[in-house]
């Protein structure tokens, strides 16, 4: 299953390209917003990034939108029915056209579900049965006839999907970017594998149209789409994306009036704090990732395999401060995180509360206790025969916080529990990808974000057949459970959905598969004449249709 792992660690890794000019920041009549990477794709079958699935949702609508709160509300859809056993969906779409002028009908839909699920790219996953259980979309993914997906449209205004097993959070995985619809004419019309490289060869129905853009340009010019269905209430006429190297760039760009949204790094927080005018551009937004460590169980690796031993993962996980970690060395309103679900995250339909609410939930296996610590570790040591343990830490070098964090964790640990060393290990972010991939590691520094708002989108990380980082544990109760949560009885009893996922998150945490560090946080800066952008922790970060400047 391919996640969004990349699109975080380019976030990490920002690639220097360039910016361009613009007004005072203070007084600019347009716009213009750091990107953090280069966009990869704006063909929604083939985009994995963050920066490309947030153009390409300033472009175009899907059936669904998220509001400023991350309510999922209708966008195309002007409505939908569910069927009483939830395994139907059908949505009845609004008057909107293309920026060609066709309408937009239940056949753009159709087409591009069913080309998505036949690319089977990295992102084809979500529509079948670990996230959306779209009806034998699995089967298509696998080489099945694209016909026999559980889309129709039995008529221009009118969208049927059919669903393997309910899905409690469906509607709010329509706003994102894999379920948006294609023209079938005009993606025909253009030349084979050049749709979406250019503003001649992509088609907006959204607030915004491409007006000038080229695959890997640190340069994306954005303007208002006439056409769009909701354009009386789109306030700026465009904006543009400018990718910046670093976060110091970034604020310097931002002092100068170059940007007017630029996000920036713990080590400039409190410079920026201080400063009397920058303060009033500051603002933190939860984001929704997780950071954590990755503890590999493959018994190749150092050690033959210490790692596969539960004791030594639980002293490390026990030794590390995540207070200290947050307050002293990621300083951007990140909060420590002692779960596998990030905090602020996934609110239950019923209550209103988040899944992680409970920090302490299981803080027999995940907190600060040295003296706990020691005691997983003696234990380790006699299970293991040895009493030093000499591993290795990778990480994707930025040069700036992951870099602090690591060497944080490395002075804890080393402090905290006697025998362990730990060498870090910074990697360029091509080589650390291939190694969390191959297996290639003891220690992983992981920043994870979620792609829906349901805490799944973290527990199927760590079934068997999971995600394409692999710890090297498996468990069958807790694979069990995620199927029952997923296609199986407990699929249909919202209550006891729930409750299963906390059992399926002890199983994870009782063997400290990972231990988690914190849940991030956004650190942005905003000039006072911009308001109305919407930050979202799930999906699409950002949000620019109600953007207005003063």
């Amino acid at each position: 299953m391919k996640k969004i792992l990349m699109a975080t660690l380019l976030l990490v890794t920002m690639i220097f390209t360039g910016c361009g000019g613009g007004d005072s920041a203070g007084g600019n009549s347009k716009l213009s917003v750091m990107l953090g990477s280069n966009v990869v794709s704006l063909d929604s079958a083939n985009a994995t990034d963050i920066a490309s699935f947030e153009v390409i949702a300033d472009c175009i609508d899907g059936l669904m939108q998220l509001d400023s709160n991350g309510k999922a509300i209708p966008a195309l859809a002007e409505s939908f029915d569910i069927s009483e056993d939830g395994k139907t969906y059908t949505f009845h779409l609004r008057d909107a056209k293309w920026a060609n002028g066709e309408p937009v009908t239940a056949e753009d839909f159709v087409f591009a579900w069913r080309r998505h699920c036949q690319k089977a790219e990295e992102y084809a996953y979500i529509m079948g049965n670990t996230v959306a259980c779209v009806k034998n979309a699995d089967a298509v993914i696998k080489g099945g006839d694209p016909k026999t997906l559980g889309v129709s449209a039995p008529d221009a205004k009118t969208f049927v999907v059919e669903l393997d097993a309910p899905v409690p959070f469906f509607p709010s995985l329509m706003t994102f970017a894999t379920f948006y619809p294609i023209n079938e004419k005009f993606y025909n019309s253009v030349a084979e594998g050049s749709y979406g490289t250019s503003p001649e060869t992509f088609l907006s129905n959204g607030a915004f149209m491409l007006a000038s853009y080229v695959p890997g340009a640190a340069n994306i010019q954005l303007k208002k789409n006439d056409s769009y269905w909701n354009a009386a209430n789109v306030a700026i006429d465009g904006f543009q994306y400018q990718v910046v190297s670093s976060s110091d760039n970034a604020l310097t760009s931002f002092k100068n009036g170059t940007l007017n949204v630029v996000s920036i790094s713990g080590n400039q927080v409190e410079h920026v704090q201080q400063d009397g005018e920058l303060s009033k551009s500051f603002q933190t937004f939860p984001d929704g990732t997780l950071q954590y460590l990755s503890f590999n169980q493959d018994p190749k690796n150092h050690h033959a395999g210490a790692l596969a031993n539960v004791n030594l993962r639980l002293a490390i996980s026990n030794a590390i401060d995540r207070e200290s970690l947050v307050n002293n060395y990621v300083v951007n309103g990140a909060k420590a995180t002692y779960t596998a679900v990030p905090i602020d995250f996934a609110p239950n339909a019923k209550t209103g509360k988040f899944f992680s609410e409970d920090q302490k939930k299981f803080s027999d296996v995940v907190s600060f206790n040295v003296s706990k610590a020691q005691e997983f570790l003696t234990k380790a040591k006699a299970e293991l025969g040895k009493d030093d343990f000499d591993l290795q830490l990778i990480y994707s070098n930025d040069g700036g916080t992951s870099t602090k964090i690591v060497q944080a964790i490395k002075s804890q640990v080393e402090e905290n529990l006697p025998g362990v060393k730990i060498n870090l290990q910074p990697m360029p972010k091509a080589e650390y990808l291939s190694n969390v991939t191959s297996n290639n590691y003891d220690l992983a520094l992981v920043d994870w974000k979620p792609d829906y708002d349901d805490p799944m989108t973290f527990l199927t990380l760590w079934t068997t057949s999971g995600c394409e980082i692999s710890e090297h544990w498996s468990n069958a109760e807790y694979d069990k459970i995620i199927a029952d949560c997923t296609t199986g009885t407990l699929a249909e009893n919202y209550d006891a959905r729930w409750n299963a996922l906390y059992d399926a998150e002890k199983i994870l945490l009782d063997n400290a598969v990972i231990a988690p560090l914190y849940t991030g946080s956004n650190a942005v800066l905003i000039s006072p004449n911009v308001e109305g952008i919407d930050f979202h922790v799930a999906g699409v970060d950002r949000v620019f249709k109600n953007v207005k400047l003063k």
